[in-house]
């Protein structure tokens, strides 16, 4: 009998419950709401319809100048790496909207062109935050914003943040909670979940408390092109120190194509470009060349027209949503979420968002993936879905509540 070739000879099997695990991964949460999202799924594959309330990405999708120069690229094979901050026409377009938009002069190479906000975030979060140091955040919040910190064992501090303060921090609250161990504040306005935004002298006592307090103030401004109420305003104008992210997915309608920027201080261009070239080389070079067009008039005039649609969608659902029993504390002015009160309705945020889609087929969200401030008040609901949409939604749930009264 022949001896087995050592090449071959048989090795014990990995067992992959004994691969030691990071620590950090102790500080970040799973989302509640992919539960949710998986049993909605189980539901529309057994054919039932579902009215989506509860998704974070608006319903149109990049407008035909962008597809087109997209096509022209890829014919053109300009497919290649770009540089690790962004090709430099598509820089310069971004501050040239800066000044056009908010009447704020930004130099281009203070902008790097990120793979999405979240790849932003995790660069601005690698060159600023190390081991144990503290960052002040509201309380609701996209939790992946907190996680960002978590993830280069940072520690997000939570300050709850009600009705009163617009669900947003205030530069009272910052003075208050900082601390020895505080580093600075990750802000986002207009906001995910709430749909709110800083009011532009609020934000500027926050900025000039952290400021003074020699820490860093990173402002998420990924939904600032959806604004509905006041004049456009971006944190840009607040000072070069303050680092500034946007994206392409939300106002722009490129959610897939994953891109977005960050705006940084002179002094910190080459740490951050020296970072996303080991992190992510570049983003997509196909969506940056696609990315140029929605700067185009033609594009422009079209993310107007949807701006105004999402305000006529939130004008409808706000005064319906109140017509339920849902109370809406604060009048979103921003982004296309609302955070609706449903404390009337249930004392469980999260046992109605699972019974509405059981029972009436509506997607909405409960608060318990935001912060642990009264999650199980409020349910977070999109309007980034059709007027009929809206209506049908309503109409389900006033159904639904009628039964289950």
């Amino acid at each position: 009998m022949p001896h087995p070739s050592p090449h071959l000879s048989p090795h014990p099997s990995l067992n992959p419950s004994a691969i030691p695990l990071a620590a950090r991964l102790e500080r970040i949460a799973p989302f509640h709401v992919m539960e949710l999202a998986k049993r909605a799924a189980e539901l529309e594959a057994q054919g039932r319809h579902l009215i989506h309330m509860g998704i974070g990405e608006p319903d149109f999708t990049a407008p035909q100048p962008v597809l087109d120069a997209a096509a022209r690229a890829m014919a053109d094979g300009r497919l290649q790496y770009t540089s690790a901050t962004g090709l430099p026409a598509l820089r310069e377009a971004i501050a040239r909207h800066y000044l056009d938009t908010y009447g704020v002069a930004v130099a281009p190479s203070r902008i790097v062109v990120t793979a999405g906000a979240s790849a932003a975030l995790l660069l601005a979060c690698a060159a600023l935050i190390e081991r144990d140091a503290e960052v002040l955040m509201s309380d609701p919040s996209y939790p992946c914003n907190r996680h960002f910190i978590a993830a280069f064992e940072g520690r997000a501090t939570m300050i709850p943040c009600g009705p009163a303060q617009r669900f947003q921090l205030s530069a009272e609250m910052v003075r208050a909670h900082w601390s020895p161990q505080t580093r600075g504040v990750l802000l986002a306005s207009p906001s995910n979940p709430t749909g709110t935004s800083i009011a532009p002298d609020e934000l500027r006592g926050i900025v000039a408390a952290v400021r003074e307090r020699g820490g860093f103030a990173i402002v998420d401004e990924i939904y600032n092109g959806l604004r509905y109420d006041g004049a456009p305003s971006s944190a840009v104008a607040l000072g070069e120190d303050v680092l500034v992210v946007n994206s392409f997915s939300k106002y722009f309608n490129m959610t897939g194509w994953r891109l977005g920027w960050l705006v940084v201080p002179e002094a910190l261009v080459a740490p951050v470009e020296k970072l996303a070239q080991n992190l992510f080389i570049c983003a997509s070079s196909l969506a940056q060349h696609a990315a140029l067009a929605c700067f185009t008039p033609q594009a422009q005039a079209i993310y107007e027209e949807r701006r105004q649609e999402m305000r006529r969608r939130r004008d409808y659902i706000v005064p319906a949503l109140e017509s339920l029993g849902f109370r809406v504390p604060v009048m979103p002015d921003g982004a296309f979420y609302i955070y609706a009160d449903c404390s009337a309705l249930s004392d469980d945020a999260d046992r109605l968002s699972r019974d509405l889609l059981e029972q009436a087929g509506v997607v909405m969200v409960p608060g318990l993936d935001f912060g642990v401030a009264e999650p199980r008040r409020y349910l977070r609901i999109s309007y980034a879905t059709s007027i009929e949409n809206l209506r049908e939604a309503v109409a389900r749930i006033r159904r639904f509540l009628a039964v289950s009264a």
